[in-house]
């Protein structure tokens, strides 16, 4: 979240843990305490923030999101924000059977995850159609990056967890953490009205070959192919669900509306 004063960006981070409050402060954040899981928490949100990223995930049961919900409710109460960006997935588009993907297309979320994400886009749509704050909506695919807790492929190639064989493989979509962030700001400050942006880079690859490349870069071990069928018994159902969709994204939008380059237009340069 962003405040304004005398010209002044103060930088607000909203934390339900009290633990994390000197760390925030010693980045240069002001801390703000409270929980989206809990509504009365919020009500010191309503009027401070002018600006406002938010990208915590829903919960991981049921078709709502009831803190995205919650927050728009908050933001709603009194001086609204001039903008706010939303991260949300491109799972909502569902299985495309590796066609290229634009922001026109009609969501059609497979999972009760991703519908989750679809109801959190349409509480953020309202607090733009209602309120007349300017909404950017961005569909983010893979986060990666070495800082990032799980964000290379290195620990699941030291584990050998399969891929599927080239027959049956997905097309998956790619992001660098550092990338996604200055989407974030962008949008923030240049993002057009009620507008949803494909937050990818370039690299159009499937889901085996980018394990492959990885692999090579860090000298271990490429994965064993499986075949889809019999796939079940050897993967989790979770890592099995992103399996069943396919889609290459476009960011077309992403770089002529927000004019972002990207500092890691493909994996190779970001894993490297």
């Amino acid at each position: 979240m962003a405040g304004q004063l005398r010209n002044r960006v103060r930088l607000l981070a909203l934390t339900s843990q009290s633990e994390r409050v000197a760390e925030l402060r010693s980045k240069g954040l002001l801390p703000l305490q409270g929980n989206l899981d809990e509504v009365a928490s919020l009500r010191r949100l309503a009027g401070i923030a002018t600006r406002v990223v938010h990208l915590a995930p829903p919960k991981s049961e049921g078709w709502s999101d009831l803190r995205t919900q919650a927050l728009v409710r908050a933001l709603r109460l009194r001086q609204k924000p001039i903008s706010v960006v939303y991260g949300s997935t491109s799972g909502v588009y569902g299985d495309c059977g590796g066609e290229w993907v634009t922001e026109t297309r009609l969501v059609c979320a497979d999972t009760p995850r991703a519908q989750r994400r679809v109801h959190a886009e349409a509480q953020v749509r309202f607090l733009g159609l209602a309120a007349g704050v300017r909404i950017s909506i961005l569909r983010i695919p893979g986060i990666y990056a070495a800082d990032r807790e799980g964000g290379t492929p290195r620990a699941r190639l030291l584990k050998g967890t399969p891929v599927l064989q080239a027959l049956d493989d997905v097309y998956t979509n790619h992001i660098h953490a550092d990338d996604l962030a200055r989407a974030c700001c962008r949008s923030l400050w240049h993002g057009a009205r009620q507008r949803v942006y494909n937050v990818n880079d370039d690299s159009g690859m499937k889901m085996g070959d980018y394990f492959d490349l990885a692999a090579d870069l860090y000298g271990l071990a490429r994965p064993p192919r499986i075949a889809r069928e019999g796939a079940s018994a050897h993967l989790p159902l979770v890592l099995l669900s992103f399996m069943n969709e396919s889609r290459r994204m476009v960011n077309t939008r992403m770089k002529q509306e927000l004019r972002l380059v990207l500092r890691h237009p493909t994996v190779v340069s970001g894993l490297a």
